[in-house]
Formats: C-alpha cells, sequence, structure tokens
C-alpha cells in the first residue's frame, strides 16, 4: 500500500483527466469513480451533481486521487511530477503526450492539457551532471538550461567536448 497518495483538483473535468492519464502511462488504470449524490444533501454540492467527488487511479503502479472541486484552485509548477525516462524514445513519447503550453517548457518541464507541470527527464541526465568529468559537467549545464525538451545525443556531445 502506498502511504501517500497525491490528490488532484480539478475544475470539472477530472474524469476526462483520468481517463487521459491511464492511456498515456502503461500498466495504468482507473481504480474507482465516485460521483456527487444529489446536490441537495450538502449545500457544498450545489451545482456538482454527477461531477467526481472522488476518483483514485494508477499510473505505472503509482496511485492518484482526484476530485472536480471547482475553479478555487488551480494546478501552478510549484508541484510537478518527474517521469523518468530511460532513453530518448521515451523522453519523446512523455514529451508529445504531456506538453501542450509551449510556453511554460523549460529543461525538461512541461505542461499538460489540464495544467498539470510534468519533468521529463532522462536517467542520462543525471549521470552527464554527475560525471566525472568536471569540464564536460560545467559544459552541459548551460545547454541543458536552454532546452525545451531534452535532447540527450546533444548533451552527451556537449559533455564530451564535441
Amino acid at each position: 500500500m502506498q502511504k501517500i497518495t497525491p490528490s488532484l483538483w480539478f475544475d470539472n473535468n477530472a474524469e476526462e483527466a483520468m481517463n487521459y492519464y491511464v492511456s498515456v502511462f502503461p500498466h495504468s488504470k482507473i481504480n474507482r469513480i465516485d460521483y456527487y449524490p444529489d446536490e441537495s444533501l450538502d449545500e457544498h454540492f450545489k451545482g456538482m451533481s454527477g461531477k467526481v467527488l472522488n476518483g483514485e487511479f494508477e499510473l505505472d503502479g503509482a496511485t492518484f486521487q482526484c476530485l472536480d472541486g471547482g475553479p478555487v484552485f488551480q494546478f501552478n509548477e510549484s508541484v510537478s511530477f518527474t517521469v523518468t525516462c530511460k532513453d530518448q524514445e521515451e523522453v519523446d513519447y512523455y514529451w508529445d503526450k504531456l506538453s501542450h503550453v509551449p510556453e511554460a517548457e523549460q529543461c525538461g518541464w512541461c505542461k499538460d492539457k489540464f495544467g498539470l507541470s510534468w519533468q521529463i527527464v532522462p536517467t542520462r541526465l543525471g549521470e552527464l551532471l554527475n560525471g566525472d568529468n568536471p569540464e564536460g559537467v560545467k559544459r552541459v549545464i548551460p545547454v541543458f538550461m536552454k532546452m525545451h525538451k531534452i535532447d540527450i545525443a546533444e548533451l552527451e556531445a556537449v559533455y564530451a567536448g564535441k
């Protein structure tokens, strides 16, 4: 059982988001969707009938919860989810699926169509930033910081001094 579960507050599209995310990540599923009951039961339910009161879904084994809570709160970059990628193909796949706001892209960060921020990071980046070539590391950092989607081959070439 996962001890800490992120909970995501959507305006009114939590079910759409769950369906989208489980289509993007392998080994994913929707576990449960509870809908708001009749709005006459509580003043907080006004206008919420049929929307998601609590949803639970898994993305590649990690459990998330979500709800439709209205427009009171919005996602911002202070919270993001990191997707660790084994190679450029995987970086490209997740970037293509999750990046929908070009002006929010920088050094592997992107924002999806629901406003949630993601970091699409290849394991190779950590290896290059912590490599045994201090001059290579110094060359990689400024190039990496200017990238939108991470390009592993370009970073490896910069690291090697090419």
